[in-house]
């Protein structure tokens, strides 16, 4: 049997791989090692990498990164690194094999309940208007919002050998809570905002907190740029503001207090920072706030405040976030129908507050929204709450159900909903009904908000995904009325 150093205290990959061949990847798949990999094996809630390692040495793994030492007739000779938690090890060595990529780029992290995806889009358009061509990733760019270690350094490099000048990381709680980000080198990392959501895997709020909290030390970053209009956003900075000589970590917090002549519309807002006029291409209240996020870290990173201007007065919508669906050359279209991804209590408040805003006096604002099987159930009847205070007509409809009955889920929703505002309350378990109902009641001036999906383009049933996008059967509803 190989012996098995204790590398508990790991910090360089020459105390590895003296008495064998250096990887020249990393993966925690064994269905993607190649020879030459170092196979990671990761315990998760279904599973165990463990179980896998007899397959990535027939595909060519040289080495095996294990949290016990496995038989010799099971792996044969391949050399195994015994650590106390390869979660906890694994971002630190896939980095240091890549190369340290983050290390070669102008790297942001952005955290946070609501609005990541946006901001890290605006931030986007800064930086290419700056001159630095951009990586993302996040929720539009693969299956999780932070994949895990492995696969983000090899993201990260792939940027770098595509001469790529900069990269933008969204970092969920999941990715802090199991260490995805370790390694990652950070020049600021931003906090949006936090609210209700993940309880599932963090059991409490304060847990969840803590868990996006921790990615504001001087182990990730620098820089915090932070939200202190935010309740969670003023305990961060509370928390992390010091003496930057003592923690090696300087804070700047934002604030819509910051900014004057505030135009918000649906498609569109505007606002005055220090004295130089700001206009982005987005529409929401909220996005005011996502905006100042993008601008304040672009101002930190010694971006000059005309290119921002500039970067934010060209950016394009960003899918499923407050977009807007038209039919193209539809003048005649006198209400407003916005898509958005909001799926939390917090979420769709400002949505609706926005739609709200964005509606004529007098007009209604309408909202078809369902919550996900297998999530966080106690965000349902929140989120009813919230519907049925700040919506004229609630439709109640399905979302991903996934493994639960969409009929339970709706109930939960509408558990939550007051009694006296259950009446300008329906449900329809068929999301395509529902939009379409939706669309066809719309008057002059009303906006309908189609929540909770935003960019997805399926819908999970369980037992099977089917194509799912509501933006185009928005654009299909709207092709019908005209």
């Amino acid at each position: 049997m190989t012996d098995a150093p204790d590398l508990t205290g790991l910090t360089s990959l020459e105390l590895l791989f003296t008495g064998g061949d250096r990887p020249t990847a990393v993966t925690h798949d064994s269905r993607s090692v190649e020879p030459g990999s170092l196979y990671v094996c990761l315990r998760g809630e279904t599973f165990d990498g463990h179980n896998f390692a007899a397959e990535a040495v027939a595909a060519g793994a040289v080495a095996l990164l294990v949290d016990h030492q496995l038989p010799n007739e099971l792996v044969g000779d391949t050399p195994q690194i015994v650590v106390d938690d390869t979660r906890l090890r694994v971002g630190r060595i896939a980095a240091e094999l890549a190369g340290h990529p983050s290390r070669q780029l102008a790297a942001v992290g952005i955290t946070g309940t609501n609005g990541k995806t946006t901001t890290a889009h605006l931030l986007s358009a800064i930086f290419e208007a700056n001159g630095w061509p951009t990586g993302m990733v996040g929720t539009l760019h693969g299956p999780r919002t932070t994949p895990e270690a492995s696969d983000l350094q090899q993201t990260l490099a792939g940027f770098v050998d595509d001469d790529r000048s900069a990269a933008i990381v969204e970092v969920s709680s999941h990715a802090l809570a199991l260490h995805r980000v370790d390694g990652t080198e950070f020049d600021a990392v931003v906090f949006t905002n936090l609210g209700h959501d993940h309880l599932d895997l963090h059991r409490t709020q304060e847990e969840y907190f803590r868990a996006k909290a921790s990615l504001f030390a001087n182990a990730f970053a620098p820089l915090g740029v932070i939200n202190a209009d935010d309740t969670y956003g003023r305990l961060l900075l509370d928390a992390v503001r010091g003496p930057e000589d003592q923690n090696g970590f300087r804070v700047v917090p934002y604030s819509v207090g910051d900014v004057s002549d505030v135009e918000v519309s649906a498609d569109h807002h505007r606002y005055r920072w220090r004295g130089t006029m700001i206009q982005v291409g987005l529409g929401g209240e909220f996005n005011v706030s996502n905006s100042l996020a993008a601008l304040t870290t672009a101002i930190e990173l010694g971006i000059d405040i005309e290119t921002i201007a500039a970067g934010l007065g060209d950016v394009a919508p960003v899918p499923g976030r407050f977009e807007v669906v038209r039919v193209p050359g539809a003048e005649q279209q006198d209400f407003t129908v916005v898509v958005d991804y909001a799926h939390t209590p917090d979420g769709l408040e400002v949505v609706l507050e926005s739609a709200r805003e964005a509606s004529q006096s007098g007009s209604a604002v309408t909202v078809v929204f369902g919550c996900g099987g297998d999530r966080d159930h106690e965000k349902r009847p929140a989120m009813g709450a919230i519907a049925g205070r700040l919506a004229d007509h609630v439709i109640v409809t399905s979302d991903n159900p996934r493994n639960e009955d969409p009929a339970s889920i709706i109930d939960d929703v509408i558990a939550g909903v007051e009694g006296g505002q259950r009446d300008h309350v329906s449900v329809d378990p068929c999301r395509r009904t529902a939009i379409a109902d939706a669309i066809s009641k719309a008057q002059s001036g009303d906006v309908v908000v189609i929540a909770g999906k935003g960019h997805e383009q399926t819908q999970d049933l369980g037992d099977q995904v089917v194509g799912f996008d509501d933006r185009a059967v928005a654009l299909e509803c709207l092709e019908v009325r005209k």
